[in-house]
């Protein structure tokens, strides 16, 4: 028991904050109908039902059409939030069940008026139930003038029933209130919260395709520069070496001056790309702060960077750029921080970082995950630490790195070993060629 209870909170904590806003949504909507089903449909209707053979049975046969409409409206619940927000189609056989409930649950509170199956005024509680139901899965489903409309045909024609039937003085114009009143507490009820989520959700759409253009802007600029480096450099080869083979051809010495160009390009190329590259994976340190800050505040999070990233090395600012991501990425991704601060600090020689949030998960990991392994790793080869606590809703990562290059091992383990010599034998060949 006490494991499954576990396992149902790491599985809310593993939850986005939009999908435990839909959940809590869903639970509310859920309830709702029961809690008027409880108070106005049933338990009142069947304390107040008069002795009489048509009383009981009409009055029990609506509270059963109710407790149907409850159920009802509980198994097609998603079916209509997933049409308003986008995810499927209209449900309309769902809609018009919902509709046929209400219609025989108002048939029944006439028919109980017309025998005077109940005491006074308890009918009108029984019609303010009846619409709920059918208001919460119509305001789902159709614009608010559509639901107007309908709503206003629904007050005319049992106004017009109940004076029909017999109905006169103030009762049919407090009736035509209350069904007023009920569609305005089924509008506001499942509208508003469901319009709330439909913003939510497109919000996180809107960032995520803020994110996948800014890697494919990434790209294009990483493109756009090895381009230029190497667009130029391969056609003067292409040109020399075909100019080479011509005079090769021809017996001229001057073939193997073409050659030895193309090899000087070539091997100029090579050193160009390597540079593109290194600048590629370099980070700005002060350019990621600014953006991590930029971010967290757009989602709503307060975030306050102290500190000044001028004059650091750039081996330091690489490697602090790539704790200042992964950092913000957990704080938008993890529990639901409302302030985040970030401090940059330097003394004896190291450089701290240090980020703070609050809104942690009871269930923060203890270890390191993938992403803070990783940016443990990376940082242990310029020598610097990585820690992070967690406790009492907050989160605390640390990171030091040292401004001097740390000196390695002169007996470095095997596998350093054979990589450098690998490295050493690509060199060679490629000196060779």
């Amino acid at each position: 028991m006490i494991g499954r209870i576990r396992e149902v909170q790491r599985g809310w904590h593993g939850r986005s904050k939009i999908a435990k806003v839909e959940f809590q949504s869903m639970a509310m909507w859920h309830a709702m109908p029961w809690l008027f089903y409880f108070t106005w449909g049933s338990v009142p209707l069947a304390l107040s039902l008069r002795p009489d053979p048509p009383a009981v049975i009409l009055g029990w046969t609506l509270i059963a059409v109710a407790t149907l409409q409850c159920v009802h409206a509980n198994l097609s619940l998603r079916r209509s939030l997933d049409h308003y927000l986008g995810r499927a189609d209209l449900p309309r056989r769902d809609l018009a069940v919902a509709g046929a409930g209400m219609v025989v649950t108002l048939g029944l509170a006439i028919a109980l008026q017309a025998v005077d199956g109940a005491k006074d005024g308890m009918l009108t509680l029984v019609t303010l139930f009846a619409l709920i139901p059918y208001g919460q899965a119509l305001a789902f489903a159709v614009p608010i003038r559509t639901f107007a409309i309908r709503f206003a045909v629904i007050d005319a024609v049992t106004v017009a029933a109940l004076a029909a039937v017999g109905v006169r003085g103030g009762q049919l114009p407090t009736t035509a209130t209350v069904i007023v009143f009920g569609g305005l507490i089924a509008l506001l009820s499942s509208r508003c919260g469901a319009w709330t989520l439909s913003v939510m959700w497109e919000a996180d759409r809107a960032r995520e395709v803020e994110a996948r253009l800014a890697v494919a802007e990434e790209r294009l600029r990483f493109g756009r520069d090895l381009h230029d480096v190497m667009g130029r450099n391969l056609a003067v080869i292409a040109l020399k070496s075909e100019l080479a083979v011509q005079l090769a051809r021809r017996g001229r010495p001057e073939a193997v001056d073409q050659m030895v160009e193309v090899q000087r390009i070539a091997q100029e190329s090579q050193r160009e790309v390597r540079e593109v590259v290194r600048g590629y994976r370099e980070i700005d340190l002060g350019v990621e702060l600014a953006g991590a800050q930029g971010v967290l505040e757009a989602a709503g999070i307060v975030c306050r960077v102290s500190g000044s990233s001028a004059g650091l090395p750039a081996r330091v600012q690489s490697a602090l750029g790539w704790v200042v991501r992964e950092a913000a990425t957990n704080v938008l991704r993890h529990g639901d921080a409302k302030r985040c601060g970030i401090t940059l600090a330097v003394a004896d020689d190291r450089t701290t970082l240090t980020v703070e949030n609050d809104g942690a998960p009871d269930s923060a990991p203890k270890s390191a995950g993938s992403g803070l392994a990783g940016l443990r790793e990376r940082l242990s080869k310029v020598g610097g630490t990585l820690e992070f606590t967690s406790g009492d809703g907050e989160f605390r990562l640390s990171a030091e790195v040292p401004l001097r290059p740390v000196v390695r091992d002169a007996c470095p383990p095997e596998g350093e070993r054979g990589r450098d010599q690998g490295e050493r034998g690509r060199d060679q060949e490629e000196v060779a060629l």
